[in-house]
């Protein structure tokens, strides 16, 4: 069996679903769609990253087109691999973007099941108060938190009609604790767990799910560009930092998290900040100081 193939012989969690994932060219976003795919779901990959995304879903449909032999939808027609993943450029902080991003949704498949708010950015890591500059922190909120709005507008436009639906945001550890992150992404964080709080009270009554997911430190590319160290370096970091040792954190593992929420498995579940930060949210914070001693131990100086 092709260890790569996306349509193997698991029970598929998610058949029959569209997806739309945003931020779904890289890190979080690009595992959640591989996995989305491998469990039936038709996904819409939404990014700036056009190159990435495109050359994303080509390689998921090449590897896909050999394996979907025989596979049906749940209403028993026959798939076209060219159905089951696609991109679409979107700046999500733009509202016409975003409508447009849903519109051509609903006319492809005809409808949204799960509307996965991934995207985000870090912004400028200097963590001080006097250091983080207005257009920093309106261009972190502008994507973070407007963008996670304008997406979860859009999708409840056309889930409400229907009664049905999935909505996730990605948060942070940030979103639950200070001292580890800029103070605009931090901001940023706990106001997307606020918007999910309030949207479960209000779309709860359409028979709608809101969640959030919140990560830990993981060594995404957006985190190792950012510290300005190699991957092995920022997983050593985490893995000493964390509460629950012998692990180390990665992508698959928001991935994961995104399935279970998603799918029917979780249908009681709603207005939960899901943490996958081993432990991290429950004890002092303590990245921020092994970092500081692992830069101290190399000469740096702040």
């Amino acid at each position: 069996m092709n260890e790569k193939s996306y349509f193997a012989p698991i029970s598929k969690r998610l058949k029959g679903k569209v997806a739309i994932i945003t931020g779904g060219a890289g890190g979080f976003g690009e595992a959640t769609a591989r996995l989305f795919v491998q469990h039936g779901a038709k996904v819409i990959i939404a990014d700036v990253q056009d190159e990435k995304g495109v050359a994303l879903c080509s390689e998921i449909l090449a590897s896909s087109s050999t394996a979907s032999n025989g596979d049906y939808d749940s209403d028993g027609h026959g798939q076209s691999t060219e159905e089951i993943i696609s991109y679409v450029h979107c700046n999500i902080s733009d509202e016409t973007d975003m409508k447009n991003l849903i519109d051509q949704t609903i006319s492809k498949y005809g409808k949204l099941d799960i509307m996965f708010n991934n995207a985000g950015i870090s912004g400028d890591i200097n963590s001080t108060i006097l250091g983080t500059t207005s257009e920093n922190f309106n261009k972190v909120f502008n994507v973070n938190v407007y963008g996670g709005f304008l997406g979860a507008k859009h999708a409840a436009r056309v889930m409400i009609p229907r009664k049905s639906g999935v909505i996730l945001f990605t948060a942070s550890l940030a979103s639950v604790i200070g001292g580890q992150s800029p103070h605009a992404y931090t901001m940023s964080k706990h106001a997307i767990v606020g918007l999910m709080k309030n949207l479960c009270v209000e779309l709860g009554q359409h028979g709608i799910r809101v969640n959030a997911i919140s990560p830990g430190g993981v060594a995404t590319p957006i985190l190792v560009n950012a510290l300005g160290m190699d991957k092995d370096t920022v997983d050593e970091l985490l893995c000493q930092a964390t509460v629950l040792k012998g692990v180390t954190p990665d992508v698959q593992d928001v991935a994961n998290a995104a399935l279970y929420l998603a799918s029917d498995e979780s249908k009681f579940v709603t207005g939960v900040n899901f943490m996958i930060d081993g432990g991290s949210a429950i004890t002092n914070p303590s990245f921020s100081f092994v970092l500081q001693n692992f830069l101290a131990s190399q000469g740096y100086t702040s």
